[in-house]
């Protein structure tokens, strides 16, 4: 018995100590993410489970919004994807949020996004309200006539209406090359790039003026892009002043997406190049 008693004995702390050597070698779960050494302002925003993106509903090739299905498509909603992905997150994680010229601003302001990709120029006056990352895309100020106008240059619009979207450098652009011309031209001001695009369309404007990329989209056999092109700028991400680190962090995606051909690609895919 007194044997037996001790072999129990001996049994029972053997197991003890080999349970405890066991939890030794477990690592100790941090509840922190699967991707390690992200920026303390990146690191907040995948612990949060979701990257809340503004894009554009109404932008063929950059961000288009199915009226169906609800779902985004462009090479914009792409970068947000590709952006997610270096954080940790999934497609599903992204969560946009459709803005206009005049609305992708202030939804940053008040902190509802943490990130504009949105065709959003990048300009003196706006680097001092928003962070804006490196350019990813260039293009030129447009004008987008029907054929049948006869319209075929700035100097043909002398005391005919534009139509721009609030909120956009559009209008000051054209402003500068119609003073140069020495003509008089009006505008008209719509929320939405289809709004103008409609009043094209009827005649209440004769000229739609936008990016060049964005007025491709619009382009019909009936309408034609005029050769001239105003005020060339850049496309940037823009996040809140300050948050430094997103900002250098897509700065870093977007340097390792040209480096490795996937910026091509991307391009490519969307006709953009």
């Amino acid at each position: 018995m007194r044997k037996t008693a001790l072999l129990l004995v001996f049994a029972l702390v053997f197991s003890a100590f080999a349970l405890v050597g066991c939890g030794s070698d477990e690592p100790t779960d941090t509840g922190s993410t699967a991707v390690g050494d992200l920026p303390a302002g990146v690191q907040e925003i995948a612990d949060s489970g979701e990257l809340r993106v503004g894009v554009k509903a109404d932008v063929p090739n950059f961000g288009l919004q199915d009226a169906a299905s609800g779902e985004f498509e462009g090479m914009e909603i792409d970068l947000a994807y590709a952006l997610a992905e270096r954080m940790g997150l999934s497609m599903d994680d992204v969560v946009f949020e459709a803005v206009t010229a005049k609305t992708r601003g202030p939804l940053l302001d008040n902190g509802q996004l943490d990130v504009v990709i949105a065709t959003f120029t990048i300009k003196p006056e706006r680097l001092e309200q928003w962070n804006f990352s490196d350019p990813y895309y260039q293009d030129e100020v447009g004008l987008l006539v029907k054929t049948a106008s006869g319209i075929e240059s700035l100097a043909d619009l002398d005391g005919k209406t534009i139509g721009v979207a609030q909120g956009a450098t559009s209008r000051d652009a054209v402003q500068v090359e119609a003073d140069a011309l020495g003509i008089t031209v009006e505008f008209l001001e719509f929320a939405t790039y289809p709004e103008i695009n409609a009043a094209l369309e009827s005649g209440r404007v004769d000229a739609f003026s936008v990016d060049k990329s964005i007025l491709s989209g619009y382009l019909t056999e009936d309408s034609v892009i005029l050769p001239d092109g105003f005020s060339p700028q850049d496309y940037g991400a823009a996040t809140k002043l300050g948050t430094d680190d997103l900002t250098t962090f897509i700065n870093e995606m977007l340097a390792e997406m040209e480096a490795n051909g996937e910026m091509t690609a991307l391009l490519e895919k969307w006709s953009l190049n």
